[in-house]
């Protein structure tokens, strides 16, 4: 019985041909920046006995930063991680930072750096609750296990707020200084973006992420 020749060559061909795998299609990001047209004003404390003919001054550049998302996350492209942490401190009655964005399972630390008692609290649907009046030096904490936001106030200090913005996918991050951001490692694909500032949403805008490349994306806000 005659046997059929194959050269080397030509099954060293056929194999590469065969095992040759398929493209895949490397993540890309989003870009841009968030315009502000209107800051919302900081609230300024009641002032105390020891204030008086002092000058009250607080930084409002916390207000300044925004939060910029994708409305849903790509299928398939969250992998839970372990829980992280995060923390919202107390400085001279104000939260620091004023907006914090985070991964559902994430439990944040709420430090008390001032030399006063404080008493964070919140009636949110998202996450509500109450952590007590604490003096200086203490820190409580909160898991929070559901996406949405979370409005945070101090029971003693009326003009203390804050927002804690809870998503359940990575795809989001927060504007620089001067309104700057960039969403990293998106699959390719469409998807719907939004910027948020101090409780005002923009509408959804289209984002087309190419293969390996990056989109741009301006907001004009207020």
């Amino acid at each position: 019985m005659t046997r059929p020749i194959v050269f080397p060559a030509v099954l060293a061909a056929l194999v590469l041909a065969g095992a040759a795998p398929p493209h895949a299609a490397r993540n890309g990001s989003v870009r841009g920046r968030v315009e502000l047209r209107r800051v919302a004003p900081t609230p300024e404390p009641r002032p105390s006995v020891a204030d008086l003919g002092a000058r009250l001054t607080r930084d409002g550049s916390d207000r300044l930063r925004s939060v910029v998302y994708l409305e849903t996350a790509p299928r398939g492209a969250f992998d839970q991680s372990d829980p992280a942490h995060s923390i919202m401190d107390q400085r001279n009655e104000t939260f620091v930072p004023h907006v914090l964005a985070i991964t559902t399972g994430t439990t944040v630390d709420f430090p008390n750096s001032d030399r006063i008692y404080h008493n964070v609290f919140s009636l949110s649907r998202t996450k509500s609750f109450d952590l007590g009046r604490y003096a200086a030096g203490r820190s409580k904490s909160i898991r929070f296990d559901r996406p949405g936001i979370v409005r945070v106030f101090c029971d003693i200090h009326s003009h203390m707020s804050a927002f804690i913005l809870v998503f359940n996918h990575p795809f989001f991050a927060m504007t620089d200084a001067e309104g700057r951001y960039r969403i990293e490692n998106i699959p390719p694909g469409s998807y719907n973006v939004v910027a948020w500032n101090e409780g005002l949403a923009s509408e959804p805008r289209v984002a087309v992420i190419p293969d390996g490349g990056s989109a741009e994306l301006d907001f004009l806000l207020r």
